[in-house]
């Protein structure tokens, strides 16, 4: 007997089930296999035209990860009621169907299964004692029992995948922190060198130290640039006083000659 079972919410997108009476002979059972693998293999057009395996056009199953994309998994529970031994027929259909489901290794780490057909084996024995959630469930070419989640999935493959990713983060973290630390270095560094006002000792502003930066060829400095905001305005206005005091001064410079020349001829005149 065989079916399909689909329980994304479970974490399992969809698992096929053959249930063995162990009447059939590993021989038997390994053609079945071959012709799960033909079915997994079998691509058509689906609506939008594009080619894909059969099997997901009737169902929904999670691409999975680049070059590491199984068939979906095929679970054979062993009620033993007819005459054969089903651990002696599991070693022999591992042999038999071995090609289909050997992952492949990949620096020692852990193995890749793409285009392979994960193949798990249970107890109805097993089932009954501990339930669906125990650890009861044996995949071809690992040596213990694990859960069902377990057999179906790769441990080893996530636990790479989130150490990788741990080590990332952490890489990700120095680098910001490196970053951190280069920019509160540059920002004393500049701190250091920002200017003093001459007059009354306060540091530049972030737009008066810029102002007093030369833009270019030719373009001329600022008017003041050892004075702050404030000292520059009271040394312009400073300047400006001095400068229309000097004027006056020299006004009336040109006019007391004047008036002294004038002054005389008229006095011969009246005379």
């Amino acid at each position: 007997m065989e079916q399909a079972l689909t329980a994304p919410e479970d974490g399992v997108p969809l698992l096929f089930v053959e249930i063995d009476n162990c009447f059939e002979s590993a021989q038997v059972l390994a053609a079945k296999i071959d012709k799960y693998m033909r079915f997994c293999q079998r691509k058509v057009k689906d609506v939008d035209g594009t080619e894909r395996p059969m099997w997901r056009t009737r169902w929904w199953v999670p691409d999975g990860r680049r070059g590491d994309q199984p068939h979906p998994p095929l679970l054979f529970v062993f009620n033993r009621i007819g005459p054969r031994n089903p651990g002696t027929v599991i070693a022999q259909l591992a042999e038999l169907t071995q090609r289909h489901w050997q992952g492949h290794d990949y620096d020692g780490d852990f193995h890749m299964y793409d285009g392979k057909l994960p193949i798990v084996v249970t107890g109805m024995k097993q089932l009954k004692e501990h339930g669906p959630a125990g650890a009861v469930f044996r995949r071809f070419g690992r040596l213990h029992n694990q859960t069902l989640l377990e057999a179906i999935g790769n441990p080893r493959r996530e636990a790479y995948d989130a150490r990788r990713q741990a080590e990332y983060a952490a890489r990700q973290r120095e680098h910001q922190e490196e970053l951190r630390r280069i920019a509160a270095q540059h920002r004393a560094e500049r701190e250091a060198n920002r200017p003093v006002c001459a007059d009354c000792g306060t540091r530049f502003t972030d737009e008066r130290w810029k102002a007093i930066e030369p833009a270019g060829w030719g373009t001329p400095r600022d008017t003041h640039p050892h004075l702050c905001d404030d000292c520059k305005q009271r040394a312009i206005t400073a300047e400006r006083q001095a400068a229309q005091v000097k004027l006056e001064y020299q006004e009336h410079d040109q006019a007391v000659p004047e008036q002294m020349a004038g002054g005389t001829w008229l006095s011969r005149f009246q005379g």
